[in-house]
């Protein structure tokens, strides 16, 4: 058995659920704020053997999810000008404005391309050195580090067609948000593998000092997820709230500090929209002044404005973990995964979408 198929072992998983099963008091309300710990948790079947008493909330995990109707409707905006865009393929299908997507405004003439790297978006501007190329950047502290080196590499090379239009996100000020929320009630917090690995461990440790809230870095294999869960159930008998890294195979306390070094170089933070939470102050990233030239805030003169919500869509109650997916009226009937009406339902990480793929 090798060391990976060591966390999938069934014996091993069963042997940890008892644990749980037998000291666990009370109610455990734990919120995990990965899309690969959503899929994990359904795709495993962890979630359908969790006691009763432990309740599963799904947060604001998926990037594409969080991305705010403002900041979808500058997309489609930004298709509409004489540009190519760039953007990895989940985009494509999450609605904006009159239920419209970038596969709409393709359909319409307007030049989408998919890419499957950052760079792949500097080849396109350098093949089409007439035509501005715009890349749409989305995600968490584990894709921005990738998107900044492209624009160090866009900068150095002097390819001045190429720029981004940065509306990532930064997860440990929507803990924040989440923690402080009074109607949440969230009482531990599984904590993202992937950009642990990047920021490490400490920009989290507010969660157990201002908050008093148990947190665990975990895996995605069945008994990462199920240690976790265990580790929550020991701190609460013994009355502590600790931010544990149990994912060390993968995650080093300090985190990757190469990559958060290109981050810092190439972004700063600013207050950020997010899908169903609203503002959160210093939870995004904006290009630094010296990077204004690859800026397609600038570059296209770009202004964010308020749009209408989806009508009847509740991507943000889900996202807050105040609802689960089949409690919103439209899923499953006028919301699927063939004719998503909202993001959560788009994305392969969405809760919506994992929730109706696996049918808990």
């Amino acid at each position: 058995m090798s060391l990976l198929d060591s966390f999938k072992d069934p014996h091993l998983c069963q042997a940890v659920l008892e644990r749980i099963h037998a000291e666990l008091h009370g109610e455990l309300r734990f919120m995990e704020v990965c899309g690969t710990h959503t899929v994990s948790i359904f795709r495993s079947g962890v979630r359908s053997l969790l006691p009763e008493n432990v309740v599963h909330l799904s947060g604001p995990g998926c990037p594409v999810c969080v991305t705010h109707d403002s900041e979808v409707a500058l997309f489609l905006e930004l298709a509409g000008k004489n540009a190519i865009i760039a953007t990895f393929g989940d985009l494509m299908r999450v609605p904006g404005p009159e239920k419209r997507t970038l596969k709409t405004a393709q359909a319409e003439g307007a030049r989408v391309r998919i890419v499957y790297s950052p760079f792949e978006a500097i080849k396109l501007a350098q093949d089409n050195p007439n035509d501005k190329v715009v890349f749409l950047g989305v995600g968490f502290e584990t894709t921005a580090p990738a998107i900044a080196a492209t624009l160090k590499t866009a900068r150095e090379e002097g390819v001045h067609n190429f720029s981004v239009l940065s509306f990532h996100k930064l997860v440990p000020p929507a803990l924040h948000a989440l923690a402080a929320d009074p109607e949440l009630q969230v009482q531990a917090f599984l904590l993202p593998g992937h950009v642990s690995a990047i920021i490490g461990v400490e920009p989290y440790r507010f969660l157990a000092q201002q908050h008093g809230i148990p947190a665990v870095v975990a895996g995605f294999e069945p008994l990462d997820i199920l240690q976790a869960l265990h580790l929550f159930v020991t701190m609460r008998n013994k009355g502590q709230a600790e931010v544990i890294n149990a994912y060390t195979r993968v995650v080093a306390d300090a985190g990757n500090t190469k990559a958060m070094a290109m981050l810092n170089e190439v972004f700063m933070p600013a207050d950020a929209l997010w899908r169903g939470i609203g503002l959160i102050p210093g939870s995004g990233l904006v290009l630094r002044p010296e990077y204004a030239a690859h800026d397609a805030m600038q570059v296209f003169d770009l202004t964010l404005r308020d749009v209408p919500q989806i009508k009847g869509c509740q991507c943000g109650d889900v996202l807050k973990g105040k609802i689960s997916p089949d409690q919103c009226v439209l899923f499953g009937k006028a919301c699927t995964p063939a004719a998503p009406v909202g993001p959560c339902m788009v994305s392969t990480e969405g809760s919506c979408a994992a929730y109706f793929k696996y049918r808990v």
